[in-house]
């Protein structure tokens, strides 16, 4: 009886003391939020708000299950980029499409970077406009970097270390590319001035 009570004692304590710490409430208050988003299949909003809630205290129940609903998240995420992106991809320049200097350089090219994308692999090739013949540049395996420099699921690393993040403009079937962060023995180093982009037109 004694133990019985002694446990009532601790549980409303607990309870109790949850309730007082504003790290815990915040926490809750994120996660709650996260679950109204991801049920209205707005995953992108949701996956971030489940990895703010997971950093606050993982170690108690909300930061295992918010770590649970990133890692579920990343992967319909990713399928969703995945099906947008393959195929192959022209170079449009270093600067928005409207950016009329960045369209002047690469009309003047005699030769298109084209970029071809397949579930696996990322192929870089220089196509003569002339002869129509492909140079073969490089080929890249196409992995995902979960070290969240920019976005929690659409960053991929390349072979010499750069981390590139990756959103598609539906309307205009662009692609565009900005080096987020550099991959090296200590560590990742995030790149936050004078980034490299890209941009790429569907073709």
């Amino acid at each position: 009886m004694k133990n019985y009570v002694l446990f009532i004692v601790l549980l409303v304590t607990s309870h109790v003391f949850s309730q007082n710490d504003p790290k815990s409430a915040f926490q809750r208050g994120k996660y709650e939020l996260a679950v109204s988003y991801y049920k209205k299949a707005d995953f992108v909003k949701a996956i971030d708000l489940f990895y703010l809630a997971a950093k606050l205290k993982p170690e108690n129940e909300i930061g295992k299950e918010s770590i649970k609903k990133v890692d579920s998240l990343r992967e319909i995420l990713r399928k969703n980029i995945i099906t947008q992106v393959i195929g192959t991809w022209k170079k449009a320049g270093n600067q928005p499409l409207w950016a009329s200097a960045s369209a002047s350089t690469m009309s003047q090219s005699e030769v298109d970077e084209i970029i071809e994308i397949s579930e696996n692999e990322i192929v870089f090739y220089e196509l003569n406009k002339k002869t129509n013949q492909k140079k073969l540049l490089k080929t890249e395996n196409l992995v995902y970097s979960d070290k969240c420099s920019a976005s929690l699921y659409s960053e991929i690393v390349l072979s010499d270390g750069t981390i590139w993040n990756c959103t598609i403009n539906d309307k205009l079937n662009v692609l565009h590319v900005i080096n987020v962060a550099v991959q090296k023995d200590g560590g990742i180093e995030k790149i936050t001035t004078n980034n490299q982009e890209r941009f790429y037109i569907k073709i």
